[in-house]
């Protein structure tokens, strides 16, 4: 290591006093170069779109321009929240199929090519809602479209990252997807709290709708000055492209030992999978992902991570930040939305943190298990003391009252240290490589199925569950608990390893060796099945070495 470090650079040298794992003392310095953190940071505007999404609609449903012009206030409080609950869900249905429209995108034209549509489309999406003027009809589907857009790239980020990351900061680097995120939620707050501030009419929630738009141009501009997925492209045989891609991000030569290592490792991986299936349409995909144990144990974690992601609550409050503030007795729109820019920077700042010291030190199984406990305790007081000393219109805030909305910026820093950017990291990492575009889009997809549940429920819950709402958190806290003991129990620890390994973590490489080991027991041409047991004879496919030199 220290030979290591006396070759680095600046970058690579702050990188060896923060990160602690075993990849780090072994891989070239000369990989953390400039061309890795600038490609990673070019995707992940694409997490800046669900960002700002989040932030602003949370603030501009409260505004009395918005709700005047899309016959909000004459509503009952419970239709109110009906109402604002569909504006604001509406996103998420579009997210939940713009994942599936995305994987297969990636996975026939490449990651490049499927975040640069999705930037396009997110763009159309923020005009129409910005040009809706008042048409509830028209804002239904500008978000819907603008949804299409945002949820396609939350499946393809994480997975383009991954794919281009060295194995030894590869946490840190998705994670800056959940960092964007929560750049893009407080620029948003920020947006609307200056707003309010100096615009005045329709231009108050009009400027927050069309400035969404922003980072979706970025993306667009970004990602066209970047290359495509080495792994992507030695899934389609590009293997030339493929070595000048990888030589060109490690900052190495094409012959140098560790490229041509990565080379044979992404392979040996693909060889292994065509020994397992073979077939590339979606059936034998799914085959493939639910009938080897240990890729459907992959599958079921990914699925299992992203609904326990959304059940912390954590984007209950993102969305109806102001609405909870007011809960707990902050008054006026100006100070809410002051309150929730402060919750977008204590968002950002510990995220950084985290990706900085953690992701790639602590790793990733500690950092769910703790603050899981955290994340709980917070909700907890929250939904305790509304329920047992809950505020009053025009009184000033108790001293108990203040420890709760510090909980609210406690439970964000938790969050941002544990289940937020670790769901990201782990479910883009631990897939096979043929299965990793679906297993991303199915993960990205249940993640918005219950964000749309979520936002959904939880303006009615506010309303209805107890006085203030103090069920909402009582619920939430008490499912980031029951989290701590799935973690414990079903999720392995990962960080170090390159992407290749994951087939070992999980089994799958141990299959492969016993398929081979019963395939050379049985005539040529035969094929055995997951079972063991024979299958039609085929005529295999010669696989031709490839050259990396």
């Amino acid at each position: 290591m220290e030979s290591n470090q006396s070759r680095a650079g600046p970058g690579a040298r702050f990188l060896y006093r923060i990160v602690k794992n075993e990849s780090m003392k072994l891989d070239p310095p000369e990989i953390y170069g400039w061309r890795t953190f600038m490609m990673a940071c070019s995707a992940c505007f694409g997490g800046m779109l669900f960002g700002m999404d989040i932030g602003t609609i949370g603030g501009v449903l409260t505004l009395p321009e918005f709700m005047d012009k899309y016959g909000l206030t004459p509503l009952s409080k419970t239709a109110r929240a009906d109402l604002s609950a569909n504006i604001a869900s509406t996103l998420q249905a579009g997210c939940f199929l713009g994942c599936f429209i995305a994987s297969w995108v990636a996975d026939r034209w490449g990651r490049k090519i499927a975040l640069v549509m999705n930037g396009m489309i997110t763009c159309v999406g923020c005009i129409i809602q910005a040009c809706s003027f008042g048409s509830i009809a028209s804002m239904y589907v500008g978000r819907f479209v603008a949804g299409v857009g945002v949820g396609g790239a939350s499946m393809v980020v994480p997975l383009y990252i991954s794919e281009n990351a060295p194995r030894g900061i590869r946490g840190g680097l998705t994670g800056i997807y959940q960092l964007f995120i929560a750049t893009g939620t407080m620029l948003a707050f920020w947006v609307n709290y200056g707003a309010i501030l100096h615009i005045h009419g329709a231009a108050v929630y009009i400027v927050p709708l069309a400035v969404q738009a922003l980072p979706a141009i970025l993306l667009v501009i970004c990602m066209l000055l970047n290359k495509e997925s080495p792994r992507f492209l030695a899934k389609q045989d590009r293997w030339d492209e493929a070595t000048a891609v990888l030589s060109r991000m490690r900052a190495l030569p094409p012959t140098h030992e560790y490229v041509q290592a990565e080379l044979r490792d992404i392979s040996e991986q693909l060889e292994h999978e065509r020994i397992l299936i073979g077939g590339s349409t979606l059936k034998d995909l799914l085959r493939e992902m639910f009938t080897i144990p240990g890729n459907r144990k992959r599958a079921l974690i990914s699925i299992g991570l992203m609904v326990c992601q959304q059940m912390t609550g954590t984007n209950a409050i993102n969305y109806y930040a102001p609405q909870i503030f007011k809960n707990l007795g902050i008054q006026g729109n100006s100070t809410n939305l002051f309150a929730t820019g402060i919750y977008g920077v204590v968002k950002m700042v510990t995220c950084s943190a985290f990706l900085l010291f953690a992701a790639d030190s602590l790793g990733r199984r500690r950092s769910l298990l703790w603050t899981s406990i955290a994340q709980g305790t917070a909700m907890l007081y929250i939904g305790l003391y509304v329920r047992i000393d809950p505020p009053v219109a025009g009184a000033d805030v108790p001293p108990a009252g203040y420890v709760a909305l510090v909980c609210i910026f406690l439970f964000a820093g938790f969050f941002q240290f544990g289940w937020g950017p670790v769901c990201w990291i782990y479910v883009s990492e631990i897939p096979t490589a043929r299965l990793r575009s679906l297993n991303v889009a199915i993960a990205a997809a249940t993640q918005w199925l219950f964000n749309f549940v979520v936002a959904r429920a939880t303006p009615n819950m506010l309303a209805t569950v107890g006085r203030g709402g103090y069920g909402a958190f009582i619920i939430y806290s008490s499912f980031c608990y029951s989290m701590f003991f799935f973690v414990w129990f079903l999720i392995p620890e990962t960080k170090g390893l390159s992407l290749e390994k994951m087939d070992d973590l999980f089994g799958v490489t141990e299959l492969v060796k016993h398929i081979e080991e019963d395939r050379e027991a049985h005539a040529p041409g035969t094929e055995i099945g997951f079972d063991g047991k024979e299958v039609a004879s085929t005529q295999q496919k010669e696989v031709v070495p490839q050259k990396f030199n």
